[in-house]
């Protein structure tokens, strides 16, 4: 499998097997139980959600909440093997931001049409909703949301840089490391397609026309710089807890990672410790232009094969209701999709930095919306890894023509 490994397909199938008769647990097997296929979230954020939407639909439907692995790349192997053999115990899917396209092209899941449509997207930030859409229609409700800031010591970092290359040169001068995702897993994937969407470019285009153009050389140049000023130890292997790990420390001044960073510094070394982050807007490619933080978040789709499909919808329309995501956001940490939330007094609590946040979803840059999505994804991940072996001038030519041959099916 492309990308994959031995151990992982294993373990995905040895899953498979184990949630096979999972679907009913705790659900009754009845014709009113609902079946929510979402990852295992560990703060019980999910768990509230779904007590509470039973109770509101009092015996019209029974949430079953089937956990998925933590892991994405399992979590969409386990699904999609379900769904491809037309599984239809499968009601409501927890789907990350980037499956929308893949799912909808190969009719997995149902659009959501007319008033469904309208309840869907009514109150959303313009950011999730971009990554519902495919080819005109809406295939989901936006539920959680998530995206990246710039977290800094503003104990010594006075002024928040801007740009990348002002952020590179500061932590260069300082004798200190940026702490950044550099494996090659989709968090290299959401870098890049940051560091391009800043520069005012796109990969691919919602009718799946390949864009890839001179905004590639650039990115690769920012990347290229970082890994030769200012990169931390292990910089090719770092994923998003590792990133916070060297932050908290004390390696680096400068981070680029989600919220969940946030309160983990109170937790994991002191509150004094936290009161010294500051927070400050994802850096700009070009000083000329905008940056597009990455944009990433749980949707809830319909089964296509559910045995229960208007039920199926009234209860993903409950679970993903304001009163869930606020529980979300301060149980899971996972920031809303629907812009009143970002007023109530109880998010700013949690999230002290929620008005950037709301702004930087708002604005941000989805990954491409496209049926071959994994594949390019894959391209984008061997194109720059590692970081500090990157040629910007060549760039541009390699992640084309990967892309070229993962859209003709070949082995890149």
């Amino acid at each position: 499998m492309r990308g994959g490994n031995l151990v992982g397909v294993l373990t995905a199938a040895v899953a498979v097997v184990v949630l096979s008769g999972c679907g009913s647990d705790g659900g009754g097997g009845g014709s009113k139980t609902i079946n929510w296929y979402v990852f295992n979230e560990p703060g019980g954020a999910y768990e509230a959600a779904v007590k509470t939407c039973n109770e509101k639909a009092n015996g019209r439907y029974k949430i079953n909440y089937v956990r998925l692995p933590t892991d994405a790349n399992a979590q969409r192997e386990l699904v999609v093997r379900r769904l491809a053999a037309k599984d239809s115990d499968i009601d409501v899917i927890g789907m990350d931001v980037i499956w929308t396209a893949e799912f909808a092209e190969a009719k997995w899941i149902l659009p959501w049409t007319g008033a469904r449509r309208a309840e869907a997207t009514a109150g959303k930030l313009e950011g999730p909703v971009k990554t519902v859409q495919y080819l005109g229609k809406v295939w989901a409700i936006p539920f959680t949301t998530n995206t990246q800031l710039l977290w800094y010591r503003k104990d010594i970092v006075k002024t928040p840089p801007t740009t990348w290359d002002q952020m590179i040169d500061e932590a260069h001068a300082q004798g200190k490391s940026i702490e950044v995702q550099g494996n090659q897993y989709e968090g290299l994937t959401v870098w890049v397609n940051a560091l391009i969407a800043g520069a005012g470019g796109q990969i691919v285009d919602q009718k799946g026309d390949v864009k890839v153009d001179d905004t590639t050389s650039r990115a690769a140049a920012v990347m290229q710089k970082l890994a030769k000023e200012a990169a931390p130890p292990g910089m090719a292997t770092n994923k998003e807890d590792e990133a916070r790990l060297g932050f908290e420390a004390g390696r680096s001044n400068f981070q680029v990672n989600y919220s969940f960073i946030y309160p983990s510094a109170a937790e994991n070394v002191s509150k004094d410790f936290q009161k010294k982050i500051g927070w400050a807007r994802y850096p700009r490619t070009d000083a000329g232009k905008p940056s597009r933080p990455p944009l990433g978040g749980i949707n809830l789709g319909i089964g296509a094969y559910s045995k229960n499909k208007d039920l199926a919808f009234d209860a993903a329309t409950c679970l993903a209701s304001p009163e869930n995501q606020l529980v979300a956001a301060q149980k899971g940490g996972l920031p809303p999709t629907t812009a009143a939330v970002y007023n109530d007094p109880a998010l700013k609590k949690a999230f002290p930095f929620a008005d950037l946040l709301r702004e930087s979803i708002e604005q941000g840059g989805p990954r491409p919306v496209n049926p071959a999505y994994s594949d390019i994804s894959l391209a984008i991940q061997k194109t720059f890894h590692p970081p500090g072996s990157l040629s910007p001038g060549d760039a541009q030519s390699k992640l084309k023509d990967r892309i070229d041959k993962a859209a003709e099916g070949k082995i890149f």
